[in-house]
């Protein structure tokens, strides 16, 4: 991934629900991924220009999109869900996308924000952009 990057620009990472959209962004020595908040969706065309915000702001160079994949290997609806949204982002912008299997990204968040002492309230409100960063 590093090779699909200007210099200096950041790695975004996307966890995309029916809901919200949850968003990290590296730093620019794409070692750490930084949550940032979920964006709630509504209809594609607001969506997709939050989220482009969002990534001008943040120096974004290329996005991760998480794909969830089934536990064995195949794809249902949801990875298609997926695959459509980063082909009709990619008509939107030209920064590259790459799909990358998310099995059990969110349960590793949920774990690490359950260490955390948040509660299930907070938890709820944070999962899917600490679901993108992982």
């Amino acid at each position: 991934m590093p090779g699909h990057l200007a210099g200096g620009r950041a790695l975004a990472g996307l966890d995309l629900g029916d809901k919200t959209i949850g968003v990290a962004v590296s730093d620019r020595g794409l070692s750490f991924a930084h949550p940032r908040p979920v964006i709630l969706r509504k209809k594609f065309s607001l969506d997709a220009a939050q989220l482009l915000a969002q990534l001008e702001k943040d120096n974004v160079g290329a996005i991760v999109l998480g794909l969830p994949v089934n536990m064995d290997g195949s794809e249902g609806p949801r990875a298609q869900k997926s695959r459509a949204f980063a082909r009709n982002m990619a008509t939107l912008c030209d920064l590259p996308f790459v799909l990358w299997d998310e099995r059990l990204s969110t349960v590793a968040a949920e774990r690490a924000l359950i260490e955390m002492d948040f509660s299930r309230r907070k938890r709820a409100g944070k999962i899917d952009s600490a679901a993108a960063a992982f």
